[in-house]
């Protein structure tokens, strides 16, 4: 297959819809030159969509002034806060208890730095994006796995068992909690959230949320600020446009504290603030301020894509486990029916030449499932499933 197929008009405003395998394969970013050209990638957090206009406006402005220089000032947090207020009904992200950061991650370490020491437990609902694994034992803390339950969702009971096993000795801990969660797409409830808050502050534990699929939920989906639910008031988050509109190579993110956590924030180093790309923060602002209309566009698509999935499946792979999610545009496959192993990604890979996560990156309860990217064109999607179920046939 050399180009996706073209099944909608040309003045279609998804931008999902728009960009063919040919100019796709144009691109030099990790997803598009990992493997070879007779690959499909459907792994990596990236979408397969041109930039939202905005942007790319903002963007090549700041490049016509020179405007490369180091970031300065709050308007992106400001654009954040305007955002979570008209979306999300959430007028509490106060600029003042805001800082910005590298991206997400980094950010994340850096939180887990102000609130944990060294060799400090930190814990993850497993199966979870794997940089949590890898970040936080780099910088010398311990992951402690709280598995999700059957339903995807928080066990609290495992999540309890994980906060008592935690705090053990009475040392601090923290809670790495991902919302929406990467990989399953699940998006937290605020009676969860609430319940989340209530149990950590039982035990003494520090959440810090990573919230960077915030803006990207199905369109009958309410996503909740982790911040905004009573007994949240000691919690972090990380926040940023860069999945929403596919800026992952313009580097900012934004961190936020509740208000009882804003002595903490506020002994964040200077130097964090460097970090960032200030054409990053441009073009995030732009996207927070200007490019809403290309958000719902490109999430009707998520949409869309999430239910030719499961017909794509249910057709070609009927043994496969589906669950569409609300938020992401991630999907978590169960293969396990299939009996391709541990990884059945490996299988896709050889036999399909279609790349998708491994299930086994993210921890307990990965083995055996994949991650598929479904920010693509319907084209490509399809054609992806014929190659998958051609690889088991």
């Amino acid at each position: 297959m050399d180009s996706a197929p073209r099944d909608t008009p040309d003045d279609d405003r998804n931008p999902l819809h728009l960009l063919s395998l040919d100019a796709l394969r144009r691109r030099t970013s990790m997803k598009w030159r990992t493997y070879p050209e007779d690959v499909l990638p459907l792994w990596v957090a990236e979408m397969d969509v041109p930039l939202a206009a905005p942007v790319a406006r903002a963007i090549t402005d700041a490049v016509a002034l020179g405007d490369t220089g180091y970031p300065a000032g709050t308007a992106y947090a400001g654009a954040l806060a305007d955002f979570a207020r008209t979306r999300w009904g959430w007028d509490g992200l106060a600029v003042e208890r805001t800082a910005i950061v590298p991206d997400v991650m980094l950010g994340i370490v850096e939180m887990l730095k102000l609130i944990t020491g060294p060799g400090a437990p930190v814990v993850v609902n497993s199966p979870v994006y794997p940089p949590f694994y890898q970040f936080v034992t780099h910088m010398d803390r311990r992951v402690v796995e709280a598995p999700l339950g059957g339903d995807l969702r928080i066990d609290f009971a495992a999540l309890e068992e994980a906060f008592r096993h935690a705090t053990v000795g009475g040392g601090r801990a923290a809670y790495l909690l991902c919302s929406p969660h990467n990989p399953t797409g699940t998006v937290h409830s605020a009676e969860e959230l609430t319940a989340v808050a209530a149990l950590a502050d039982r035990y003494g534990i520090r959440v810090v949320a990573d919230e960077i699929h915030a803006p990207v939920v199905a369109h009958d989906t309410a996503f909740v600020p982790c911040l905004s639910v009573p007994g949240a008031e000691n919690g972090l988050a990380l926040m940023s446009a860069s999945k929403a509109w596919n800026l992952a190579g313009l580097k900012a993110a934004v961190a936020v504290a509740g208000p009882a956590a804003a002595d903490d924030l506020a002994r964040l180093p200077e130097e964090v603030s460097h970090g960032p790309s200030h054409v990053g923060i441009i073009a995030h602002t732009a996207a927070l301020r200007d490019g809403r209309d290309w958000l719902d566009a490109v999430r009707a698509g998520i949409d869309d894509n999430r239910r030719l999935l499961a017909e794509l499946l249910a057709d070609r792979l009927p043994r496969v486990r589906y669950r569409p999610a609300a938020g992401t545009y991630l999907a978590w496959l169960d293969c396990r029916p299939l009996d391709l192993g541990d990884d059945p990604a490996a299988a896709f890979l050889a036999r399909g030449r279609v790349a998708l996560s491994p299930g086994t990156n993210f921890g307990t309860g990965g083995a055996g499932h994949v991650r598929l990217n479904l920010a693509t064109s319907p084209g490509l999607l399809t054609e992806a499933v014929r190659r998958m179920a051609a690889a088991v046939d």
